[in-house]
This record gives structure tokens, sequence and C-alpha cells, in this order.
């Protein structure tokens, strides 16, 4: 069973910075593309962040381009959010998802999800 738990989340002023990590147990790691969404209240969950399985490829949302950098470390199976220059509207639960990098289509894992909150 492949488990994904998101940490790191927390309440910060805008303009700070925030860093997210995602661990994942139960599978291999190293063959799953991952990514970062997020849901801000009262909207739908949205698209961060995706990086391949080398960590050879990575795309943004425009939202956060130049801002946000995902990495991740295939030896602590887990992968990073690195969040600078924080707005407000980045306030949002922040979800982690895996799915098998020789294919495209939806997230099969999920975790549980990390609160950002940014205030002004």
């Amino acid at each position: 069973q492949v488990q994904l738990v998101e940490s790191g989340g927390g309440l910060v002023q805008a303009g700070a910075s925030l860093k997210l990590s995602c661990a994942v147990s139960g599978g291999t790691f190293r063959s799953y593309r991952m990514a970062w969404f997020r849901q801000a209240p009262g909207k739908e969950r949205e698209f961060v962040t995706t990086i391949s399985s080398s960590g050879g490829n990575t795309r943004y949302a425009d939202s956060v381009k130049s801002r946000f950098t995902i990495s991740r470390d295939n030896a602590k199976n887990t992968v990073y959010l690195q969040m600078n220059s924080l707005k407000p509207e980045d306030t949002a639960v922040y979800y982690c998802a895996a799915r098998p990098a020789d294919r495209g289509g939806q997230y099969d894992y999920w975790g549980q999800g990390t609160q950002v909150t940014v205030s002004s």
C-alpha cells in the first residue's frame, strides 16, 4: 500500500518562504512521477507542479513559476516543494500525488494534505 505524508505547512506572512515535504512509503518511489496540487477554500483543487521520476523534468503552473521549486530525493523517497515570495493567494491545502511514470492520466496516490496560510 502506497502512502504519502506531507509536512512543512504553516502560517507565514506574505513574502516569506516555506518548504513542504512529502514522504512516500510502500511503493517504488523512483518509478513515480510526483506532483503537488493545492485547494483553496471554496475552489477546486488545482495543479501546482510536477517532476519526472528522475527529477530531470519539471513543469509549473503559471501562478507559481519562478517562485516555487519542486525537487526530489530518490534515496530518501521524498519530494519537496520550496515556496518563496509567498502571497495570500497561495493559501490552500497542499497535496502531493504520485503515479507510475510510464503512463499519463490521473494520479493514483494522494497524501492527506498540509495547510499553508499566508497572511497579508
